[in-house]
């Protein structure tokens, strides 16, 4: 134990009085002196506890402090200079900035009014057996409310790219620009081949799913009314034939109470009379 660690326990155990006991000055500021460095002690051994952690840990060497009187005494020791916090090093792979090329947020001033300006696109996981784990790819026009769907083993950014390709068949409309979330599913090739199609890629900022609310909508709706009602394989091949079933049913037959009760289908019948070419 160094010399100045050992003075300060001295003067501290010589001072660690009831509440109430009057202390004469002098040593008073000894006290205050040997509770501030033990303070910065515990505070710099843990940097990264607060006053309601230090607190404890001062009390069971007991100093009679509180939470109050830890934190008075941590904001002094930063305004002084003699509490330097530690840098904070980079190393959470879901921290990690990722360089995206041409995906970007979108504009404030991005206007959506006809079907194909905007479809956002998410996965589902799918668990319908123990070990079994599969992924569900919906894109919805936010416009017209017409879905493609797809299964997948893994989303990947190859099979991103794959349902890139069904969504673009089977919407009966260009697709103008596409809404993600900033999973890895939805960079590197399926990003590039975004840029390659002319198709604008907007990003969501972290943690904000609700942007991206009408496709989460959608995965609800397809997982009660489809998955968990369905009798269904659970083979890739034989599962996206029972989908696109279903996905016929969802775009032309059901009905829709956010189009009035039409289906996209309907929606966008009348849509083509109202808007001749």
């Amino acid at each position: 134990m160094n010399d100045g660690l050992r003075i300060i326990e001295e003067v501290a155990a010589r001072h660690r009085l009831p509440v109430g006991v009057m202390v004469a000055p002098g040593r008073r500021r000894e006290l205050v002196a040997a509770r501030r460095e033990a303070v910065l002690r515990l505070r710099q051994e843990y940097p990264c506890w607060g006053k309601d952690k230090l607190v404890v840990l001062l009390r069971r060497e007991e100093w009679q402090v509180s939470t109050s009187m830890v934190g008075r005494i941590l904001r002094r020791l930063r305004e002084q200079g003699v509490l330097i916090e530690p840098p904070r090093q980079p190393v959470s792979a879901r921290k990690r900035p990722w360089f995206r090329p041409y995906a970007v947020r979108k504009p404030k001033d991005y206007r959506v009014a006809l079907p194909g300006d905007l479809v956002q696109v998410d996965t589902l996981d799918l668990r319908p057996l123990p070990g079994v784990v599969l992924k569900h790819f919906t894109a919805r026009d936010v416009v017209s409310r017409w879905d493609v769907l797809m299964a997948a083993s893994r989303a990947t950014a190859h099979s991103a790219t794959r349902f890139l390709d069904v969504l673009q068949e089977r919407m009966p409309f260009p697709v103008r620009a596409i809404q993600v979330d900033g999973g890895s599913e939805f960079q590197a090739v399926f990003e590039e081949a975004c840029q390659c199609r002319g198709i604008n890629l907007f990003v969501l900022p972290p943690r904000s799913p609700k942007l991206n609310g009408h496709v989460e909508r959608a995965n609800r709706t397809h997982t009660e009314e489809f998955y968990q009602v369905a009798d269904l394989p659970w083979s890739v091949a034989e599962l996206n034939q029972h989908a696109l079933a279903w996905e016929r049913v969802y775009n032309t037959v059901r009905p829709h109470q956010a189009l009035a009760y039409k289906t996209p289908k309907q929606f966008l019948e009348e849509l083509a009379l109202a808007r001749p070419p």
